[in-house]
């Protein structure tokens, strides 16, 4: 693997893609046929528009059928890097930091090959955010809905693109993209404002010199944090150090650069990949517009800075000075990392540049307004209203769920919900026990199990969890294969029961909230798909010590929405797996 392929910008990696007709892909029985209207072309003056479909339609319930399978292949490699001029390894896709972006328009179909070209590890990879309609087998979770993928073995994920926006793909296998392993995605549809400029994914992640890993086996399992060296803008930055004294300087680096072109709208998609830090990102001199959080549309918003949390994701639009203003103008910009949130070595230096003048190669002398701020708590939920304006409205189930800590029931820190501790078992996968027909509750580890009235009404599960811990912390929690709306996110309270203060019209919705420390997080999520799903702190160090619960919902169902070729895959991955004899040594969670 070439060292010097760490250095680029992912978002233009060369990646095979192929357009080809719809052949045996599914066709959801969600989708449901729009009326005929006159088609609207998108345009940077009508972003709204997306042909016969537009901001407006219901994607929940509604898609395009473009006819179309976009086929992408990945490859899973581990090899020396030095993304920001400091040698260590790391895992890659297709040897780029991050990898390759997949591109796709809302209603197209993907399919997409991964093979594991790693030599001692498994993997599996889970498309964050996507809902996976009736389609389960796809999500890519280890233990849950499939088993890993073995060194030198293809598993190949199918499945059709029923939302629109930014999102990111990353390895599901326990602290491998914490290594490198994650990539963007972007899934073409209308927008709730204009943009000139589309420039794709920025990921803001946070970066050790030393291998999560073995950062893991030294510190973490015994539930201490570490403080990483460094932090990555799209896979790049700067590291001073002594080459005289240290073989693994090379002072190399390189700031991530973008260059602005005078009285531009441009759109930019942030992804936050990071292992523990929440970003207030921003742009000296230059104000933001919040358009869109975890593939929701919102009602868009002027800021000055935003903050975001471990897999969260927004899209902003950042319009350029003009040209009177712009005299070789460069600028920082600031990935911004919240001391108060998490600890780091160098939290200063997490930077990119903004210039005016392509030729420039000076350094900014821009300084910030933005204060940093304290809170982890994100944007204000007041803030983030969807534009598509959905209520919640016929509480099906709520299931309360108490979190704490326990240092004394296994190898490792672990933290609990309701006392029980995620642990997967990558061989025997939640969704082989569902189709050998096999009852899965009780459970030795979280697994909770829910099933509509089938009434024909909406029906919703609420989830409550309260942080018993002690600790304070402000926990990410993303669900798989739904959004949710956020009825309460309260700190430094307990819940009583009292649903009086939730807010069932129109709240926030997306796939990942922030749990206030010591407080609760109350959120509903519709009972609208089969399938056996994860929800999780995204925290790495926190994934892995088993701060996780399952839903399985619908289980009678989950099967008969399933396409053949998936189960005849997920069935030929489990044989390759099981007969691996050098399985790695799981000494984590599994997530």
């Amino acid at each position: 693997m070439k060292q010097s392929l760490f250095y680029l910008n992912a978002f233009l990696t060369a990646i095979t893609a192929l357009t080809l007709p719809l052949d045996s892909l599914q066709s959801s029985p969600h989708l449901t046929p729009l009326k005929p209207r006159q088609a609207c072309e998108n345009t940077p003056t009508s972003r709204r528009c997306w042909g016969e479909f537009d901001i407006d339609t219901n994607y929940y319930t509604t898609w395009p059928d473009t006819g179309n399978t976009k086929e992408y292949w990945l490859s899973v490699e581990a090899g020396a890097c030095a993304p920001d001029g400091y040698a260590r390894t790391c895992m890659t896709f297709n040897g780029t930091i991050p990898g390759p972006t997949i591109i796709a328009d809302w209603g197209d179909n993907l399919v997409i090959h991964v093979t594991n070209n790693m030599v001692d590890n498994g993997t599996a990879i889970h498309w964050h955010g996507l809902h996976m309609r009736d389609n389960s087998l796809n999500d890519g979770v280890p233990g849950v809905t499939q088993c890993g993928i073995a060194p030198g073995e293809t598993q190949t994920y199918r499945f059709r693109v029923t939302q629109y926006g930014s999102t990111w793909y990353h390895s599901h296998f326990s602290l491998q993209y914490a290594e490198g392993l994650y990539g963007g995605m972007i899934f073409n549809g209308p927008a709730t404002a204009d943009y000139d400029v589309d420039l794709g994914p920025l990921f803001l992640g946070d970066w050790g010199h030393t291998e999560g890993f073995h950062l893991w086996s030294t510190i973490a399992k015994q539930g201490i944090p570490p403080a990483l060296d460094n932090g990555l803008i799209n896979g790049t930055n700067t590291w001073s150090c002594d080459t005289g004294s240290d073989p693994r300087c090379l002072n190399n680096g390189k700031k991530h650069e973008i260059i602005f072109e005078p009285n531009t709208k441009y759109l930019i998609r942030l992804n936050n990949p990071a292992i523990d830090a929440v970003w207030d990102f921003s742009i000296d001199k230059h104000t933001l517009t919040v358009i869109a959080q975890d593939l929701v549309p919102i009602k868009p918003y002027t800021t000055d800075s935003v903050q975001i949390s471990m897999g969260q994701r927004y899209d902003v639009i950042v319009e350029a000075k003009p040209t009177n203003a712009t005299a070789d103008g460069n600028y920082w910009l600031r990935a911004g990392f919240i001391t108060a949130c998490a600890r780091h070595n160098n939290p200063l230096n997490i930077t990119g540049i903004v210039r005016y003048n392509a030729d420039s190669t000076a350094d900014p002398t821009s300084t910030s307004d933005n204060v940093l701020s304290t809170s982890c708590r994100g944007e204000p939920l007041a803030s983030l209203a969807p534009h598509l304006e959905l209520d919640v409205t016929n509480i099906f189930n709520t299931t309360f769920q108490h979190m704490a800590t326990d240092a004394t029931t296994g190898e490792w820190f672990q933290w609990t919900l309701n006392s029980s501790s995620l642990h997967l078992n990558w061989s025997e996968p939640t969704l082989e026990h569902v189709f050998r027909n096999e009852s899965l509750f009780p459970t030795p580890y979280n697994v909770v199990g829910v099933q509509p009235s089938n009434s024909g009404e909406q029906e919703w599960q609420v989830l409550v969890i309260q942080d018993g811990s002690g600790f304070g912390i402000d926990h990410p929690i993303h669900l798989h294969g739904h959004d949710f709306w956020i009825l309460a996110a309260e700190p430094q309270t307990t819940f009583t029961g009292d649903t009086s203060k939730f807010n069932t019209r129109n709240p926030s919705r997306r796939d990942v909230g922030v749990l206030p420390g010591n407080g609760y997080l109350a959120i509903a999520f519709e009972l609208d798909n089969p399938g056996a799903w994860l929800v999780h702190c995204h925290i790495a160090w926190h994934a892995s010590q088993g701060l996780s619960l399952e839903f399985v919902e619908s289980q009678s169902r989950i099967e008969s929405g399933l396409a053949q070729q998936d189960k005849d895959e997920f069935e030929r991955v489990c044989r390759s797996w099981k007969a691996w004899k050098q399985v790695w040594p799981q000494e984590d969670s599994g997530i």
